[in-house]
C-alpha cells in the first residue's frame, strides 16, 4: 500500500469535521450532476430544431463536439488533478458548465454551439475524473479496477438514461429549456458546496503542466471533429458529390499524417506511437469499433423509426430507457461478480456481453410488428444495456492488465475516439444508408402490382394506399437491416470464439459483499483516527 493511501481515503479535500459517509455521498452528488451536464441535450433534438431553426445535422454536430472533447481530456487528466486542489477544479468546471450552457442557451450560431459544446464535454469528464480519483480508495482500497469501473460505468452509462428521461420529460411539459436551467442550478449547488466544504489542499507540491503536446491535441481534436462533420453532413450533402465531404477528408487525411509523423518524432507526443504497439490493444480498439459501428448503430436509426410506426407519443418512448437502466445496473452488477468473486476468465465475458448484444437485434427482428405492446421491448433493451455495460467493464479492465499506467489514460483516450468520438457518427451514418436504400428498394418492389385494377386496393383511395405502403417498406427495411446485423453479430461472435486471450490473475481476491460492508461501516459521525495534518506531518503512533 503507498505510504498516501491511507490519508487519500480520508478524502482529504475536505474540511475537517465531515464525516465520510457525507464526503463520499457529495461527489457522488457531483459525479450524477456533471454526467447529465452538457453544452446540448440530444433527448430534446426536435424541439431545439423547431426553436433554433437549426437542422438536425447542426445540433448533432454540436453533440458529438461534446464527445469528442471529453475523450480528447484523458491524457492530461493526471497532470491537472496534480496540479489544482479539488477544489479548484470543482468551482472551475461548474463555472465553465454554467457558462457553457448559458451560450447554448442563447445562440443559434452552429460554430460557437460546437466550440461551447467541445469545451463543456472537456470540463464535464474533467469534473467526472476528479469525483472518481477521489473517491477511488473508498470504493476498493486495494485499487482493483474489477470493483472500480462497475462503479464507474454503472454511475457514467447510467446517467446517460436518465439524462434522457428528464430531458424530455421536462420538454414535454415545459420547454426544452428548463434542462438547461436544472442542470445549471446543480451545477452552482456544486460550486456552493465546493466553497463550504472544500479546502485547497494538495496531498504534494503542485506540479507545473509543463511537457505537455497542446498541439498535438489541438490536431487530434480537429482531425476527430473532420470526420464526425463527414459522417454526419454526408447524406445531407450527398456524400463525395459536395466538395465539403472531398475537403473535410483531404483535410483530416493531411493532418493525420502529420500527427503520425509527430507521434514517431516527438519524445513526448499527445499519444504516444508505443500506446497502439500493446498486446491486444487492436483488438481492444476492433471491438469497441463493431459495437458503436454496427451493434449500438441500430438503435440510434432503427429503433426510433419503428417506435415512430407504432406511434408512440415522446413520453412512451423515452419511458424505454428504464429497462435499458435496468440493464445497466444488472450488467454491472453480474460482471463485477464474475470478475472479482468467481475470477471468470476475459474471454466468456467477452462473448456474453457480445451475445447480448447481437441478441437485442435478433429479438427486434421477430418482434416488428404494427400492433405490438411496448412491453415486448422491455427484455431486448435490457439485454442491450446489460451487454454494453459488460463490454465496457471487461475490455477496459483487461486494458489496464496489458498496457503500463504510463500510456493506460493514452489508450482510454483512443478507446473514446471510437465509443464517443468518431465510432457514432460512423455507425448511425452506415445503418441510415442502409436503411435508406433498403427503403426505396422495397417501395418500388411493393409498389409494382398497387393499380386501380388490383381487387384488393381498388376501391380504397389513394391517400391509404400510399400511407399503408410507406408504413410496410418502412417495416420490412427495419427489419431487413435489423436482420443483416445480427448476422455479422453471430459472425463477430465466431470471430470472439477463436480470439486467444492472454492469462491474467493479478485481481486482490475479495469477498463478495465487501464494498456494501465498507459503506455500512462508514458511520454518519465517525471522526478519523488521526486527522489530515497529523497523516500529513506523520505524526501517528506506532502500530
Amino acid at each position: 500500500m503507498h505510504p498516501n493511501d491511507e490519508l487519500l481515503k480520508t478524502i482529504p479535500a475536505f474540511r475537517e469535521g465531515i464525516p465520510a459517509l457525507v464526503r463520499f455521498a457529495v461527489l457522488l452528488v457531483f459525479v450524477i450532476i456533471f454526467q447529465c451536464s452538457g453544452g446540448i441535450y440530444l433527448a430534446s433534438v426536435s424541439q431545439m430544431m423547431g426553436t433554433t431553426a437549426l437542422m438536425h445535422e447542426d445540433i448533432m454536430m454540436a453533440g458529438y463536439a461534446s464527445f469528442v472533447g471529453m475523450t480528447l481530456i484523458f491524457p492530461v487528466l493526471f497532470p491537472l488533478k496534480f496540479r489544482f486542489s479539488s477544489r479548484t477544479i470543482f468551482l472551475t468546471v461548474s463555472s465553465g458548465l454554467v457558462i457553457c450552457n448559458m451560450i447554448t442557451l442563447n445562440t443559434t450560431s452552429l460554430p460557437v454551439m460546437t466550440g461551447c459544446c467541445f469545451i463543456a464535454g472537456a470540463l464535464r469528464m474533467w469534473g467526472t475524473f476528479e469525483c472518481f480519483s477521489s473517491m477511488q480508495l473508498r470504493i476498493t482500497p486495494t485499487r482493483n479496477f474489477a470493483v472500480f469501473f462497475p462503479v464507474v460505468y454503472t454511475v457514467v452509462l447510467g446517467s446517460v438514461q436518465i439524462s434522457g428521461i428528464l430531458t424530455v420529460r421536462l420538454a414535454y411539459f415545459y420547454e426544452w429549456q428548463y434542462m438547461h436551467y436544472m442542470i445549471i442550478g446543480g451545477l452552482l449547488i456544486i460550486a456552493l458546496l465546493a466553497c463550504l466544504l472544500m479546502r485547497p489542499f494538495h496531498v504534494m507540491k503542485p506540479l507545473p503542466l509543463s511537457g505537455i503536446d497542446w498541439l498535438g491535441g489541438i490536431l487530434w481534436s480537429i482531425i476527430l471533429l473532420l470526420i464526425v462533420f463527414v459522417f454526419e453532413y454526408g447524406e445531407f450533402y450527398d456524400w463525395f458529390d459536395s466538395g465539403y465531404i472531398r475537403a473535410a477528408l483531404f483535410a483530416a487525411f493531411v493532418l493525420g499524417l502529420i500527427n503520425i509523423y509527430r507521434m514517431r518524432t516527438l519524445k513526448n507526443p499527445y499519444i504516444c506511437i508505443r500506446t497502439f504497439r500493446y498486446p491486444h490493444i487492436m483488438t481492444i480498439l476492433f471491438l469497441f469499433a463493431a459495437m458503436y459501428m454496427v451493434l449500438l448503430a441500430t438503435p440510434t436509426v432503427l429503433q426510433n423509426a419503428y417506435i415512430g410506426i407504432l406511434h408512440y407519443d415522446s413520453l412512451n418512448a423515452i419511458s424505454l430507457n428504464w429497462a435499458v437502466f435496468a440493464g445497466i445496473v444488472a450488467g454491472a452488477l453480474f460482471t463485477w461478480l464474475a470478475l472479482v468473486r468467481y475470477h471468470v476468465k476475459y474471454k466468456p465475458l467477452v462473448f456474453l456481453g457480445l451475445a447480448l448484444m447481437v441478441g437485442y437485434q435478433v429479438f427486434f427482428y421477430f418482434l416488428i410488428s404494427p400492433d405490438m405492446n411496448n412491453e415486448l421491448l422491455f427484455l431486448p433493451l435490457m439485454m442491450r444495456g446489460a451487454g454494453n455495460v459488460m463490454m465496457y467493464i471487461v475490455l477496459t479492465v483487461y486494458a489496464s492488465q496489458v498496457i503500463p499506467f504510463q500510456h493506460f489514460f493514452q489508450a482510454l483516450s483512443l478507446m473514446g475516439f471510437i465509443r464517443s468520438g468518431v465510432g457514432s457518427p460512423i455507425g448511425t451514418a452506415f445503418i441510415n444508408r442502409l436503411f435508406i436504400v433498403l427503403h426505396k428498394e422495397n417501395l418500388l418492389s411493393l409498389s409494382s402490382e398497387l393499380d386501380a385494377q388490383n381487387p384488393v386496393t381498388g376501391h380504397l383511395s389513394f391517400n391509404a394506399i400510399y400511407g399503408e405502403l410507406e408504413r410496410q417498406a418502412l417495416m420490412v427495411s427495419i427489419k431487413q437491416v435489423f436482420g443483416y446485423v445480427a448476422i455479422f453479430g453471430i459472425l463477430l461472435l465466431m470471430a470472439a470464439l477463436l480470439t486467444k486471450y492472454r492469462v491474467i490473475n493479478k485481481y486482490v481476491k475479495m469477498p463478495v459483499f465487501t464494498f456494501p460492508r465498507r459503506l455500512r461501516e462508514i458511520k454518519i459521525f465517525h471522526r478519523p483516527r488521526y486527522t489530515v495534518e497529523e497523516l500529513v506531518n506523520g505524526q501517528t503512533e506506532k502500530e
